[in-house]
């Protein structure tokens, strides 16, 4: 009997927001999957406590924006992944935040359905609802948008043009550019940001206007006018 792969969301970095869903599953998967592609793999560190003594499987995913690549990678990471399945063995495969937002799980969860599988995700408390809570903001009301945006890709100056509530993901490597963005549509007064929501070292901006640089663990939310 074939083993079943469950995506599993660990939250954006406290492991006091790991679901109890999270734990069950982890506790029940024989192998657990962690991507080593730099910040990804902080989420074992996230559910260390329930991880503990169970095999991890180390799954090679580069940071890199190469498709031809990135699609050689995820096939060889979807078969070591499968080989455990066929295996008998249930797979848990960690990620921060929830898996169903821009996670790399994503990509390996449709491959491994693809091949025949079966693969579960468990949803984890995302890293823009934990920085606005962070924040004491909230991040829509009534009939206002949200809109969840990738901040380093596309066309940012259009999304900074839509109503309601813009998160910006993947700001971090350019926080610059999105700052001159913001100031040029006269949004940096309503924008705020958070960096590694949930995790040591977090810090609260309500002000970027001085702000230079970033780092991976940053989301910045810019409130609608009259929010």
């Amino acid at each position: 009997m074939k083993g079943i792969l469950y995506g599993i969301g660990v939250g954006p970095g406290d492991p006091g927001l790991l679901t109890l869903k999270a734990i069950e599953k982890i506790r029940m998967c024989d192998v657990i999957a962690v991507p080593d592609s730099g910040a990804e793999n902080r989420a074992a560190a996230i559910a260390r406590e329930y991880v503990a003594g169970k095999p991890i499987l180390s799954i090679g995913l580069p940071m890199t924006r190469d498709r031809d690549e990135l699609a050689e990678k995820r096939e060889h990471a979807a078969g070591l992944i499968c080989g455990q399945l066929d295996a008998g063995k249930s797979v848990g495969f960690l990620t921060l935040g929830d898996p169903t937002v821009y996670s790399t799980y994503g990509y390996l969860h449709r491959i491994v359905i693809n091949r025949g599988y079966e693969a579960n995700i468990i949803p984890g408390v995302t890293s823009f609802c934990a920085a606005a809570a962070a924040l004491g903001e909230m991040l829509c009301e009534g009939g206002e948008a949200l809109h969840v945006i990738p901040a380093s890709y596309g066309d940012l100056e259009s999304a900074l043009s839509l109503g309601g509530t813009k998160v910006l993901m993947k700001s971090g490597k350019k926080l610059n550019d999105t700052i001159d963005a913001l100031r040029e549509k006269n949004l940096l007064h309503q924008a705020f940001m958070v960096q590694r929501a949930g995790m040591d070292g977090e810090r609260l901006l309500r002000d970027l206007s001085g702000e230079a640089g970033g780092e991976y663990f940053t989301v910045v939310i810019v409130k609608g006018e009259g929010d």
